[in-house]
């Protein structure tokens, strides 16, 4: 069982529009809401894979009370812990030339009890998991350091994590087996411009991966991926060049490597994988989704 924690979940809401009229009204030609933040977005991913998946969260209010409701509708497992502020909502607007736009909320202060709550959840869980999957911010309220925590809690269970900022680094140094930083999020840890494929970005890499990472996987976005592992470093790119809503990529790479992880894939068949559902979930018109046979002619390209 792979267990997914999303500690600042959210619902997606995605409108599809001609054109955007920023100083008038926009009526949507299709809207489209779902289960979201990062760490949903790869349970729900992992679920479409065939995975085991459980998730294990935060969620509170109306809009909590959905998003459990719309999981277990689609089949996602849940263990999620309650809380009293009310779970966040993200909007994205998507126009007919592929242009995106999105607005995220903060999420719920969450305190001390509640916490202490979720981690007793948490455990519990965690005795059944083959990896774990810690995806997305930290609502308001949390450390920094809340992830090196939760990886503490996991020792002998590989964790992939895709955090930002201090969580990230932090997280990396209590010795995750993945982390996944897209390219400003390592930029920003390592104080000083990066580019795609440039020997500067690969440094970076390994010096986060020295800090106590197993492995560290970059999302470049339109030009795939780089991962600096034990065995070396390595490139992956998608077979054909991808447009459409990025929304969600990020996270099929994460689900990706997650399964990889509990699939024992070899590192150049678990990158393949990972970067052609990127590609596959870029293609799709809904934020965190892909077409089965966008990703299968990903894989085969």
């Amino acid at each position: 069982m792979i267990l997914v924690a999303c500690l600042n979940p959210a619902l997606d809401i995605t409108h599809e529009v001609a054109a955007v009229d920023w100083a008038g009204i926009n009526r949507p030609a299709a809207v489209h809401d779902r289960p979201g933040g990062k760490g949903l977005n790869v349970a729900r991913t992992l679920h479409a894979l065939g995975a085991d998946v459980v998730v294990t969260g935060l969620v509170g209010g109306t809009t909590g009370t959905g998003v459990a409701v719309a999981l277990s509708e689609c089949g996602v497992r849940t263990a999620l812990t309650s809380v009293y502020g009310p779970t966040r909502r993200t909007f994205t607007v998507v126009d007919e030339r592929g242009n995106v736009a999105s607005f995220y909320e903060p999420g719920p202060v969450v305190g001390t009890a509640e916490f202490a709550g979720f981690l007793d959840d948490y455990r519990e869980e965690l005795a059944d998991a083959d990896a774990v999957v810690l995806s997305g911010s930290l609502p308001p309220g949390l450390p920094d350091s809340t992830y090196a925590t939760l990886i503490e809690e996991a020792r002998g269970i590989p964790v992939v994590l895709d955090a930002h900022g201090e969580a990230l680094r932090l997280g990396a140094a209590a010795g995750p087996a993945i982390v996944k930083p897209n390219l400003a999020e390592l930029e920003a840890l390592a104080a000083r411009p990066l580019g795609v494929g440039d020997d500067l970005t690969a440094a970076a890499a390994s010096g986060l991966r020295d800090t106590g990472a197993g492995a560290v996987v970059v999302t470049l976005g339109r030009d795939g991926l780089l991962a600096v592992t034990e065995g070396g470093c390595w490139r992956a790119r998608p077979p054909a060049a991808v447009t459409g809503n990025a929304t969600g990529a990020g996270d099929a790479v994460a689900a990706a490597l997650a399964h990889g992880l509990v699939l024992h894939r070899p590192w150049p068949e678990r990158l393949r994988h990972a970067v052609a559902l990127g590609a596959a979930t870029a293609t799709a018109p809904v934020a965190g989704e892909f077409r089965a046979c966008d990703y299968t002619r990903a894989v085969a390209g």
